[in-house]
């Protein structure tokens, strides 16, 4: 396959997984970084061998043919535009965009530019939920009828030094964090139908506890606290919570009620885990995790422990379906269906009602273990 020139606009914390990620998959060859800040593009391209470009400068640049565009969310949207009006391909980081009309405007001009839009998250072609979907597939426990997520913590203003966006507009847990489990369920499930919710702003600041702002009060203006019910077009219904205003929580991630069984899944946040499964009325218990190459451990966390990560994977299996001339998994219409139902929990929380999804999409391909080394090196 020929390699494609890969080039990186957004050159913060996200971009030095990308950087080191990319570098693991096949078809692709990383070429240029750029930044609004060009002393941190700069930085970047000299710690891995890269050019710094301008944006500007690397839009129009030749050697590139996909741009990936790492920048806060609610650049994403008029970048990824200005990515397809020069004629590459684009990759984004989640949410593809902060509201339906822009999710939809990116499709069509892909479409009518007849390039590829790709978004994270990529997390669902891990080994774990791609076990899930096998089991799911093969009706190891049925038709899934039911079922609950989780996402749950106590807000990022204990950690972050300028959190101040996650608090606002086109922030919340919802727009952070619910890509990764949203895009889960619909690549195990298939499209969602309809939602209700029930959304609060249980506080209305939070207080810095990290670096040199430490103390300082910022307000809350979107909800943190979301209760959200998920129809599926299979008729399944799914409870999400998903919370910045708790402590503790023993809540598993994610759990599936079958017509045969039960499974249990790890966070969708990450490619790994352990899988559990009941059949019948039995105990839950470990699944054999099997040779999947993006459930492999790869990397340890800070605190010690092992994790697999294979970010990237999403833009490479992108990559690979431009030269195949088959539809990506991490596709636009993935993409905005997880917008569509992102945006609908939050307006079913404005109004107290159920609201319909106006788009819909099919479920990705599986990404079997074989299928999945075939995208790296």
């Amino acid at each position: 396959m020929t390699e494609l020139g890969i080039g990186i606009i957004g050159c913060g914390n996200i971009s030095l997984t990308y950087l080191k990620m990319i570098p693991l998959f096949s078809g692709m060859k990383l070429r240029a970084v750029a930044d609004i800040n060009p002393e941190a593009a700069q930085a970047r391209a000299a710690e891995h061998g890269l050019r710094a470009e301008t944006v500007e400068g690397l839009l129009a640049a030749e050697d590139v043919a996909v741009v990936v565009n790492l920048t806060i969310p609610e650049a994403h949207y008029p970048l990824t535009r200005r990515i397809l009006e020069a004629g590459k391909h684009a990759y984004s980081e989640k949410p593809l965009a902060l509201t339906l009309d822009q999710a939809i405007a990116l499709r069509d001009l892909a479409g009518q530019r007849g390039l590829r839009v790709g978004s994270a998250p990529d997390t669902f072609l891990g080994g774990a939920h791609q076990l899930a979907r096998a089991m799911i597939d093969e009706g190891r426990v049925g038709q899934v009828i039911g079922g609950t997520c989780h996402v749950m913590s106590r807000g990022m203003e204990h950690w972050h030094p300028n959190p101040d966006f996650f608090f606002q507009p086109g922030g919340g847990p919802v727009l952070d964090l619910g890509p990764y489990y949203i895009a889960n369920l619909i690549q195990l499930l298939g499209p969602v139908r309809s939602v209700a919710a029930m959304t609060a702003a249980s506080f209305p600041t939070r207080t810095i506890s990290n670096g040199p702002r430490h103390g300082e009060e910022i307000p809350v203006d979107t909800p943190t606290n979301i209760h959200a019910l998920l129809e599926f077009d299979t008729g399944a219904i799914i409870t999400l919570g998903a919370s910045w205003d708790v402590w503790t929580s023993s809540h598993p991630n994610m759990e599936l009620y079958g017509t045969k069984g039960t499974l249990q899944l790890p966070d969708p946040n990450y490619f790994g885990g352990v899988v559990r499964m009941s059949e019948g009325d039995g105990d839950l218990t470990p699944l054999t995790p099997g040779d999947h190459p993006f459930g492999q451990l790869n990397e340890t966390r800070p605190d010690g422990r092992r994790q697999a990560n294979y970010r990237a994977a999403g833009l490479a299996d992108m990559v690979a379906a431009i030269s195949q001339n088959r539809p990506h998994r991490c596709g636009i219409e993935l993409a905005a269906h997880t917008v569509d139902v992102m945006m609908a929990i939050l307006k079913a929380g404005e109004t107290r009602a159920w609201v319909a999804t106006t788009t819909s999409c099919p479920r990705p391909a599986p990404l079997p273990p074989q299928a999945a080394q075939a995208l790296m090196r």
